[in-house]
């Protein structure tokens, strides 16, 4: 008695490639596991090959030959809270500013059949967990957003040597590849559209100063208002959520009610703001001109839309990911950082 499997379709082989593109099945391999010495002509017809076939390369055995795993873990490093809290929902998913790293990251990842892996670091546990990973060679690299003050994660991680690539500049200086944008450019063209609509009682709502962007972007507006003989513009510190951006508004109108332009440092935080000035009966922009920082959805979103600094989250986490499959690629490279440039987006607020 014979038994039969089920038909199916067949799964196309390295065969199929090597027919479609015209080349030998030792080609399509060295391409596929991404051999450096192969001919640019030839690797691009193999890859259009792969792609016109369907072929999907066997990861397993890829990874005897390349001695990788084609994952990296996105690591996401936020202060430590409370047990009963959820940080992974209430700091990442709920944030626009997160998605949209993880949008630019794929847009490079998916086509070179990279995956993510996605982490969270809040507490001694969960990155003495990742390192363990990383030494155990689960991992090709790391992404990190950190947003934790003082965050030992990018020390501990290059001390590992494996490939690492930071979202910002880090909080204190460590040999370690990053993308950022220019902060301190940024909030000095927010706080010079305001100065030019004719605004004389400008005040800012900073970002947290235990973190390089808070205090870039405070600089940045500090120095746009000396320049143009403003020795002194009041500030209140916020923490980067639209709470605190609606609780430092309301501050600051008790405290110089006479303002009557006020940058955010970041749209979160001017959505609160609106909400604060809106309670007080303050129209904007007539009574109080608002300038966010971002470009995020929270701009779009906001009543009146922000006038904002365009932060290109989008491609500073595909150049991020570039830079990680370079590392990969070869490890002994120096690091480098990659610096964005932001551009005012003029919208209703200001």
């Amino acid at each position: 008695m014979t038994s039969s499997r089920p038909a199916g379709p067949r799964l196309p082989t390295l065969e199929d490639v090597a027919r479609s593109a015209g080349v030998s099945r030792a080609t399509v391999s060295r391409v596929v596991n991404e051999t450096r010495n192969v001919d640019p002509e030839i690797r691009k017809a193999v890859l259009a090959a792969v792609a016109a076939t369907g072929y999907v390369p066997n990861r397993a055995a890829r990874s005897l030959v390349t001695r990788r795993t084609d994952a990296v873990a996105l690591v996401f490093s936020v202060p430590e809270v409370h047990a009963e809290q959820d940080p992974f929902l209430g700091q990442v998913f709920s944030d626009p500013f997160f998605g949209r790293i993880v949008g630019g990251l794929l847009t490079v990842f998916r086509p070179r059949g990279v995956h993510p892996l996605l982490m969270l670091a809040d507490s001694p546990y969960s990155r003495t967990a990742l390192l363990a990973e990383l030494q155990q060679q689960r991992i090709d690299g790391v992404v990190l957003v950190s947003i934790a003050p003082g965050d030992p994660l990018p020390r501990l991680l290059t001390e590992t040597e494996v490939p690492t690539v930071l979202f910002a500049r880090p909080t204190t200086p460590v040999p370690i590849s990053y993308v950022d944008v220019a902060h301190h450019a940024g909030a000095r063209l927010a706080t010079e559209h305001l100065l030019a609509r004719g605004c004389r009682h400008i005040a800012t709502v900073s970002g947290p100063l235990d973190a390089p962007a808070g205090q870039d972007r405070l600089a940045g507006f500090r120095e746009a208002m000396a320049e143009h003989g403003h020795a002194f513009a009041p500030s209140v510190e916020g923490n980067f959520t639209q709470d605190g951006g609606e609780r430092a508004m309301a501050r600051l109108l008790a405290e110089h009610p006479q303002t009557d332009g006020v940058f955010v440092a970041n749209d979160l935080m001017a959505q609160g703001a609106l909400l604060a000035l809106r309670d007080r009966g303050r129209r904007v922009p007539e009574d109080v001109a608002v300038v966010g920082f971002d470009d995020s959805s929270a701009a779009l979103a906001a009543r009146p839309q922000l006038t904002t600094v365009r932060q290109p989250v989008e491609d500073m986490a595909a150049e991020m990911a570039r830079l990680l499959l370079d590392r990969i690629e070869r490890p002994d490279q120096r690091v480098t950082s990659v610096i964005f440039k932001p551009e005012l987006v003029r919208r209703q607020s200001a």
